[in-house]
């Protein structure tokens, strides 16, 4: 089966690089499928991850984020030009190649590709929630043009022979649409050992900016070292990202420098999992929390906001880990110290976590896009 697989870009270390990459490298190593990846905004950098060998990487070298620091009417006659020419070069593209299945990760070219006859059949995967667009609570004119785009997008998956979403919480609030399929996406060992929680350490990864919410997090661990009670305990944040300064900036305005850090994104974040004892998720919203299933495979438990969408679907509060209400600051950092104050409850949680594998194993989760690739 020949699959061909949109998305920006790959030199990013994000979450939807990494599934993309586990999926590429299940579909050639064990199927031997032809799977090609198309990019628009690769601008010639290798991908953060490494690829194996067989599968095609094409950049149609649109480059829209060339145009992000334009005024509003430049980028606006920037994005439509290079919206025609996105077309006009993936349509070539998959004429060319006659693929069976084109799977788009959304926004990309999803607004495009289901009117494209090339013979393939569209599939669109939804990386964030349905209330994505919302996220920001925007009033005015933005919060209207958010409110536009989430009705756009409702109308946008009805076009796809299959649309497919990460959690049953989402599902339910796109209501019963009949191409529509939830596929979680799958939990990885990616460690050489698990966590034995014995470390005074919390981890927290993701990209610096609003989705992630780490300055609610910082906020937490302020009240958590206000206490003078766990000065010997340390916060560590892997990412990259706009927000960097501004949340370096805090740090050093609450007085943490000496219990908190900002490092680089590792391509061993596995090893990091396993010396450190719990991780938070601070996240204003996410589609399927990757961190927190990797962590968990690697023996953490999890203090997590009740954002949408994911928690839900992954902890079983009081069993693997904690859920407190989404923004309670307070509860975050109650929660956070009352599993710092327990090893055996953490090495006890961090146990149960462990069991994500069986409930998210590749195994699993892969058989269901084979099934959906095949019918």
């Amino acid at each position: 089966m020949k699959i061909v697989y949109c998305i920006c870009s790959t030199y990013n270390p994000g979450g939807m690089e990494r599934v993309l990459l586990n999926k590429v490298r299940y579909l050639i190593e064990q199927l031997h499928w032809d799977i090609t990846v198309v990019t628009t905004d690769q601008h010639g950098r290798e991908p953060f991850y490494p690829f194996p060998e067989g599968v095609e990487m094409i950049d149609l070298a649109i480059n829209y984020s060339d145009d992000n620091g334009k005024p509003f009417l430049k980028k606006f006659f920037a994005y439509i030009h290079k919206r025609r020419l996105h077309k006009k070069r993936l349509k070539a593209l998959l004429n060319q190649m006659k693929p069976d299945v084109v799977d788009c990760f959304y926004p990309g070219e999803c607004s495009f590709v289901p009117g494209l006859k090339d013979g393939s059949k569209k599939v669109m995967e939804l990386h964030q929630s349905k209330l994505f667009h919302h996220q920001y609570n925007r009033t005015g004119l933005m919060g209207l043009a958010d409110k536009i785009r989430a009705k756009m997008d409702e109308n946008l998956v009805r076009k796809f022979d299959r649309f497919v979403v990460l959690t049953q919480e989402d599902a339910l609030m796109w209501g019963k649409l009949p191409n529509m399929e939830v596929i979680p996406n799958a939990a990885y060992f990616i460690a050489g050992k698990h966590s034995d929680c014995s470390h005074k350490r919390v981890i927290a990864a993701g990209r610096l900016d609003y989705q992630k919410g780490f300055d609610r997090l910082i906020e937490a661990w302020r009240i958590v070292q206000q206490t003078q009670k766990y000065r010997d305990w340390h916060l560590d944040i892997f990412g990259q990202g706009e927000w960097q300064e501004m949340l370096e900036q805090r740090i050093k305005e609450y007085d943490i420098t000496d219990t908190t850090s900002i490092n680089a994104p590792t391509q061993k974040i596995g090893n990091e999992y396993a010396n450190s004892s719990l991780l938070v998720m601070s996240s204003n919203y996410e589609g399927f929390p990757m961190v927190m299933i990797e962590a968990m495979a690697c023996g953490l438990p999890v203090v997590s906001f009740d954002f949408k969408c994911g928690p839900r679907d992954i902890i079983d509060d009081g069993i693997n880990g904690l859920i407190v209400p989404n923004g309670d600051i307070q509860a975050l950092a109650q929660a956070m110290m009352h599993m710092m104050h327990d090893q055996a409850l953490r090495q006890e949680m961090g146990h149960n976590a462990r069991k994500v594998m069986e409930r998210y194993s590749e195994e699993v989760v892969m058989r269901k896009w084979i099934s959906l690739f095949e019918r």
